[in-house]
């Protein structure tokens, strides 16, 4: 039976070529300028040959942040929530309770680059034995009017 779903082209489809193609004569880049020939369009910044903006803008600052350390900051009052009395706080501890999170770099080995300093913020009523790699004078204050200890793993 006829069927339009049926039907099929009889025999193979003409290649088009010239100004009877859908792409022929300058195949869709208009006539001449540089857009149309090889090399085609410039790229982004390209101010036809005229020294660019980024080249002459002076370059100005300084960054460091290479070699910048970042620093994971606990309060006083988080320890107080988060510990009871007699614990040891460190490092590795501080990042499972949540109170810190690892540097990024080190997600698996924390112990190398997370560091940590405490700060005095709030009050401690718990003694804890508390290793970070920074005090605040008023940290160290409240940890051992309560009987704590404040341990210094290692300088920044």
């Amino acid at each position: 039976m006829f069927s339009l779903d049926s039907l099929h082209p009889s025999g193979k489809k003409r290649k088009q070529i010239g100004r009877g193609g859908s792409r022929g004569g300058t195949s869709g880049r208009g006539h001449k300028g540089q857009n149309a020939r090889s090399g085609g369009p410039k790229g982004r910044g390209f101010e036809g040959g005229q020294t660019p903006l980024q080249r002459r803008l002076p370059k100005r600052g300084f960054t460091n942040a290479r070699f910048s350390k970042e620093v994971s900051l606990v309060n006083v009052k988080s320890l107080e929530r988060a510990f009871t009395d007699g614990e040891e706080v460190n490092v590795e501890v501080l990042i499972q309770k949540g109170l810190i999170k690892p540097k990024k770099s080190e997600q698996r080995d924390y112990k190398k680059g997370t560091l940590v300093k405490i700060l005095g913020d709030g009050q401690l009523s718990k003694k804890l034995i508390i290793s970070a790699n920074a005090f605040s004078a008023s940290a160290i204050q409240a940890i051992e009017k309560v009987g704590g200890k404040a341990l210094i793993i290692k300088e920044l």
